[in-house]
């Protein structure tokens, strides 16, 4: 706008000077007749040549447009600019925090979610190892070559039993005719990240399953840059040495194991992460096994047919194939050739004698932290919470590469800048990458466990926001990522928020006294403070409301016809019923109720580093203000907290009328036109109008949840009655998401997409209303035995059901069916779900 306002000044200085320079020209004297003829016959040849003040206008005029114009378009394309411009603010996690140098022992883990078992380093080029297997003999086409974590794997049981975020873990794998136990174990030494060892352990399910053969493929691949050289013998792999900048020289070794029937191995080049069991099916072969003619499966060896498509492409995959019987044990070794005064190997008994040693720290530290046993807990309970929280932890990847982003201000999607992520993911299997909304509840337990840990995923979430201040919701990051994704979802889009919960394991962090001591945690907060500021700054600027101290989620679609109600996804409730008919004018509690929790935690924040603070004080106190909030999201006629929005309960999916039957031909019978897909009508003439949206479910527990009500508020006393109420949210197996008597209970929300947040049990929002509970159970007010009364009843509820799904299916679950308490959804879910564990420790 500045340089606007100095153009135009610059073309009125111009049209000045000509006005000025015609002035001077009429005001010169002219002594006599003859030299005043001389002069107008001047002036009149000089008129003839010189350019009319109109034009001159014109022409300034038109300099100045220009000019308006080159200023609008640099202003778009500054704006286009913002989406992927990062923030200029110093990082949280510096660009060598995460090396060998710095964090030697976090520096491997088995940062790929995604796989059964895979270990990387947190490198953006990282040397990726992992494990992929199948039965020989299989009739089942194509072949099922384990890798990924599929739900169509179908297998009864896996996840972490044990795992401690660091250097230790201990997995179990139910297959169809063996139980495979994955294990591994890091040893620090040298000045590139120490050893590690895997062992794979195999069990026969049953006495008829040892006849089974199991084909074990241990691979090593590059991504990016580096060398693999395989040493061979008798068509097998007996070691790998390899050298990247980051790991210097290293040895995979591979001790031959009793148990192996026969060897194979491939040596090749993959294009991509994600087509490693790819390369590995085109390249299986046919071999002859034993006296009875059979035929085996095993890699070919060295692959060069790759050269026809990447002439210029190295060898920059190999793969260990061992065929051998059950029951068997396998082990890699990982050797840094910088670890030079290596005693013993690690494998054998040494390997042994150091998992005995892992397992039982685990157990101790797990007791100190949690105490389930003191609390009564059974040997089986516990396993279930040592499961949760283990699959949690085992579940953290380190991710890089670039979002897909864009703005209003963008005619097409571009490129956010290549980052890395270290984050906790909700479930292997269905969403094996980053979501911000998930990643506050993740690291309420997470921050419990290993609070170093939390807050270096913390920072890495922090470390993504652009320089307006917003951070993408779903992180795709890495074609291993990018494969799970259907297109529609890739690109983020910088208008619309997600819930800002980082600031519920900070309020946590901050809630711990021994925290509040810690010099560290001090450093760290004053560290992440200014991005917090602007991250907090951004939702107070792009997602306010209608009115003074009201919020609105962008990104709710008003014209789209085939929605029973237009999905909020940004909310991260998804199809959580609001106002019928979108609009700019509506009123999210759920919103506002974040808003007042991050208000709350920044005045914490600046008060603890010495920060003025006195602005967020009155932002909390004046969205804590229960007299405030009632008049903006209260409801008198539903008694209920409500969003605010042009809303009507009138509508239903209906398939439009067909068209006309066209005349059948003669001879023939008459073709009957295809139903058309169902859209969204009226039932009634009265069509929506502005009211509060009165849906009984998650969203009017949010100012309770949040513990924003005061503790003698008859606010609360209607919830905390409401709650045990079987018709609306309660059940034996938890809170339901949605009233049972709402119209729009169990609905489909178009005519395929199921009910999602529409009655389901979802254990991050039982956790926090466990812990509400809690709280109001433990603070003076007329409603604190009650309060004591529910929660004991929906915290035993919901530790019961959960344990006993485990039992059950072997998995903890996205949700839990309402009616049944049986797990549906995606699984294994021990994103969220892990909460349990929190609940059972009463560790809030």
């Amino acid at each position: 706008m500045v340089r606007q306002r100095s153009n135009k000044k610059k073309g009125g200085g111009r049209e000045s000077d000509a006005s000025r320079d015609s002035n001077e020209t009429n005001g010169q004297p002219t002594p006599t007749s003859s030299a005043m003829n001389s002069r107008r016959g001047s002036r009149a040849k000089s008129r003839g040549k010189s350019t009319p003040l109109g034009i001159k206008i014109i022409a300034g005029l038109g300099f100045v447009v220009a000019s308006l114009v080159m200023v609008w378009l640099y202003w778009q394309q500054t704006l286009a600019n913002m989406v992927n411009t990062p923030l200029d603010v110093p990082r949280v996690i510096a660009s060598d925090e995460g090396s060998i140098q710095q964090d030697p022992d976090r520096f491997w883990g088995t940062y790929r979610p995604g796989v059964y078992f895979g270990m990387k380093t947190k490198s953006p080029q990282s040397l990726v190892t992992g494990l992929m297997w199948f039965t020989q003999f299989s009739k089942e086409r194509p072949l099922p070559i384990r890798h990924t974590c599929e739900q169509g794997d179908h297998l009864p049981r896996y996840g972490w039993l044990m795992h401690n975020g660091k250097d230790f873990g201990s997995q179990e794998i139910v297959d169809k005719n063996f139980t495979l136990t994955t294990e591994f174990v890091k040893r620090p030494g040298g000045k590139n990240g120490g050893d590690w060892t895997a062992r794979f352990t195999g069990k026969p399910n049953k006495k008829s399953s040892n006849q089974t053969l199991v084909s074990l493929m241990f691979y090593a691949a590059l991504d990016g840059q580096g060398v693999l050289e395989p040493t061979l013998r008798e068509n097998r792999i007996i070691e790998i040495h390899g050298e990247t900048e980051e790991l210097g020289h290293f040895i995979i070794k591979f001790p031959r194991s009793a148990s192996t029937k026969q060897s194979h191995y491939l040596r090749t080049y993959s294009p991509g992460l994600h087509m490693l069991k790819d390369t590995v099916a085109r390249n299986l072969r046919m071999f002859p096994y034993g006296a009875n003619r059979q035929f085996l499966l095993g890699l070919e060896g060295e692959d060069i047919r790759y050269k026809q498509y990447f002439p210029d492409e190295e060898p920059n995959f190999l793969v260990q194939q061992v065929t051998v019987s059950l029951p068997f044990e396998i082990e890699v070794m990982f050797e840094s050739s910088s670890f030079r005064k290596r005693k013993v190997g690690l494998n054998g008994k040494e390997l042994t004698k150091e998992l005995d040693k892992h397992k039982v720290d685990f157990e101790k530290k797990f007791e100190s932290k949690f105490g389930l046993t003191k609390k009564g807990f059974t040997a089986n309970q516990i396993r279930v919470a040592k499961a949760a929280m283990s699959n949690l932890l085992g579940g953290i990847g380190y991710f890089y590469g670039k979002s897909i982003v864009k703005s209003q201000y963008n005619s097409d999607p571009v490129q956010y800048w290549a980052s890395p992520l270290l984050t906790a993911v909700p479930s292997r299997s269905f969403f094996p990458r980053g979501f911000l909304w998930d990643e506050g509840f993740h690291n309420l337990l997470i921050s419990k466990w290993d609070q170093e840990l939390s807050e270096e995923i913390i920072g890495h979430w922090l470390d993504l926001m652009n320089a307006e201040g917003w951070i993408p919701r779903e992180q795709i990051l890495g074609s291993e990522a990018r494969v799970k994704v259907p297109n529609e979802f890739v690109v983020q889009r910088n208008e619309n928020a997600n819930p800002p919960t980082l600031f519920l394991p900070i309020q946590s962090l901050l809630r711990d006294t021994k925290s509040k001591r810690n010099k560290l945690f001090m450093d760290y907060l004053r560290h992440i403070y200014p991005r917090l500021q602007v991250w907090y700054n951004w939702f107070n600027t792009t997602q306010t409301g209608p009115v003074n101290w009201s919020y609105r989620w962008r990104g709710r679609d008003p014209t789209i016809n085939n929605e029973l109600n237009p999905k909020t996804l940004t909310s991260g409730l998804d199809d959580y019923p609001r106002a019928s008919h979108p609009s700019d004018q509506e009123r999210h509690i759920d919103l506002r109720c974040w808003m007042t929790l991050a208000s709350g935690v920044m005045s914490e924040i600046a008060q603890a580093i010495g920060e003025p603070f006195a602005d967020y004080q009155t932002m909390y106190e004046k969205l804590s203000d229960n007299k405030l909030l009632g008049e903006l999201h209260w409801s008198e006629r539903g008694k209920m907290f409500s969003d605010y929005g042009n809303h009507t309960q009138n509508v239903a999916l209906q398939h439009p009328a067909p068209p006309p039957m066209p005349k059948p031909q003669p001879g023939k019978r008459p073709v009957r036109p295809p139903k058309l897909p169902m859209v969204r009508v009226l039932t009634s003439k009265s069509g929506p109008s502005y009211k509060f949206v009165d849906t009984f479910g998650y969203m009017s527990l949010f100012p309770f949840v949040l513990e924003i009500l005061e503790p003698d508020s008859p606010y609360l006393g209607q919830i905390l009655s409401d709650l045990n109420n079987a018709k609306l949210l309660w059940t034996k197996y938890g809170l339901r998401s949605l009233s049972k008597s709402d119209p729009l209970y169990m609905k489909y929300n178009t005519e395929h997409d199921p009910p999602y947040w529409r009655g389901a049990i979802w254990i991050n929002m039982n956790y926090l209303t466990v812990r509400a509970l809690h709280h109001y159970a433990n603070v003076e007010g007329p409603y604190k035995k009650v309060a004591l009364l529910r929660y004991t009843e929906l915290r035993q509820n919901l530790i019961k059901n959960i344990v006993l799904q485990y039992e059950k299916t072997g998995y903890i679950w996205e949700n839990y069916n309402d009616i049944t308490g049986k797990g549906q959804g995606s699984h294994p879910f021990t994103g969220w779900s892990s909460l349990l564990l929190l609940m059972m420790a009463e560790n809030y």
